[in-house]
């Protein structure tokens, strides 16, 4: 899985080894690495014109419910804090046992190298926008998180969007977390688990990891049974936007410091897109095929496998495909142009020197040499790839959202008009098999 987005796969075995050296040998690994209170590594902070917040939104507490970061322009604030990137221990765990690999060991290594990084946007900051903000809904690779594409969410949230970056639970997520109400022993044993401080006093919080395939499991069934619950969470995340737009009142079961009621039309819900990497980005089909709320969707790097065929032809909305280089084969391309349209935009274009983990934020996290060796960066700098990434994603979004900005002036990158772009995709592909 480690090809189809599960990109921790060869980082926490790379990482696990290298613990079970001498401690020489852990001191060159660290260095390689990159110390963690080394300036040069760190996510990007955003580029646009606003402050951008963030926080965290549950509901329902159910495996059923929604959950996401929300991503937003807010007012500066002294106060705010920026959140930590691995928002708990729970999720270095649920790395841990997607690699099948001990626990402490992993949680220790992985909390030494990254527990000190934070996401570049302010907790629970007040939301400030001079108009009404566009929206989308961004969803995760396998094996990943709602808080892992935090470069991206970001980004777009200092353009003036607001960003929804759904934590899935279809099992496809490291980790993740809901609910149960607390049983009747339960609130009579003094002894009973507490829940976080920020939930309700009657709930229970329950961990769901990741699902690995069977011995003899076929594997397609699985993942298309996952990318049709992941677009209908991605649906439900916009229905709960919806909700929040309008001012019904709305119960966060997470408790935060944000003030909902600020957001009250406060989108413009006919701009609405739909985004996501790998795994995400074959969400992103499968949501635009069933929701035509979304107006246009953008597949980094997307892996094509989980999709009927079915589906292509019933996507009517405009969609970018952005590739990394090392990533694409000509099977997955050839699904990519089974969506080629006479009549409706479906743009390609593929950047030079990245790797499938060019998106997400570890990209950012690992010196360049350790990063190279475990695929975690290509050979362009990874500030210069997403930077072409995100201003693409801008052109194509105010194209086909219809947005009175100035991302046009990067509308030759929808094209591939750049000396690190290559239009359309380095991979050979027979006509004939199109």
């Amino acid at each position: 899985m480690f090809a189809h987005g599960g990109y921790i796969r060869l980082l926490v075995k790379r990482l696990c080894d290298c613990a079970k050296q001498t401690r020489a040998g852990r001191r060159s690994f660290s260095l390689a690495m990159g110390n963690r209170s080394s300036n040069h590594l760190g996510i990007p902070p955003p580029k646009g014109p606003s402050a951008v917040g963030c926080t965290d939104f549950m509901m329902d507490h159910t495996a059923q419910g929604s959950f996401f970061r929300l991503y937003y322009p807010c007012q500066e604030t002294e106060k705010a804090e920026k959140p930590d990137w691995v928002p708990s221990r729970e999720y270095f765990n649920g790395l841990a046992d997607f690699m099948k690999i001990n626990r402490t060991l992993s949680e220790r290594i992985f909390n030494y190298l990254f527990g000190s990084f934070k996401i570049p946007a302010y907790l629970d900051a007040p939301f400030k926008s001079n108009g009404k903000c566009p929206v989308v809904i961004f969803s995760h690779g396998l094996g990943a998180f709602r808080t892992l594409y935090s470069a991206i969410c970001a980004e777009l949230a200092s353009q003036g969007f607001i960003v929804a970056s759904v934590e899935h639970r279809d099992q496809s997520a490291s980790a993740t977390y809901y609910f149960h109400e607390k049983t009747e022993s339960e609130q009579a044993r003094k002894s009973a688990p507490k829940t976080s401080a920020s939930a309700q006093d009657n709930l229970v919080k329950e961990w769901m990891y990741y699902r690995t395939l069977q011995r003899g499991e076929s594997e397609f069934p699985l993942r298309n049974t996952q990318v049709k619950q992941r677009a209908d969470e991605c649906i439900l995340a916009l229905d709960k936007l919806t909700q929040i737009n309008s001012g019904r009142p709305v119960q966060n079961v997470l408790q935060t410091q944000f003030d909902w009621t600020t957001l009250e039309n406060s989108m413009d819900l006919c701009r609405i897109a739909v985004m996501g990497h790998s795994f995400g980005g074959a969400t992103a089909i499968e949501a635009l095929c069933k929701e035509v709320k979304f107006k246009c969707g953008v597949a980094l790097d997307a892996w094509m496998f989980p999709l009927d065929d079915e589906v292509f032809p019933r996507v009517k909305q405009p969609i970018f495909f952005i590739n990394s280089e090392k990533f694409q084969w000509a099977g997955n391309i050839i699904r990519m142009r089974k969506l080629d349209s006479a009549v409706i935009q479906r743009k390609m274009i593929t950047i030079r020197g990245t790797v499938h983990q060019s998106f997400p934020d570890f990209t950012f996290l690992t010196g360049n040499w350790i990063g190279k060796l475990m695929k975690l960066k290509g050979e362009i700098d990874p500030e210069v790839a997403i930077d072409l990434s995100n201003k693409a994603t801008l052109a194509f979004l105010q194209r086909h959202l219809g947005l009175e900005k100035n991302f046009n002036q990067w509308n030759r990158l929808i094209d591939g008009e750049d000396d690190d772009l290559i239009p359309g995709t380095n991979v050979k592909v027979l006509q004939s098999a199109i």
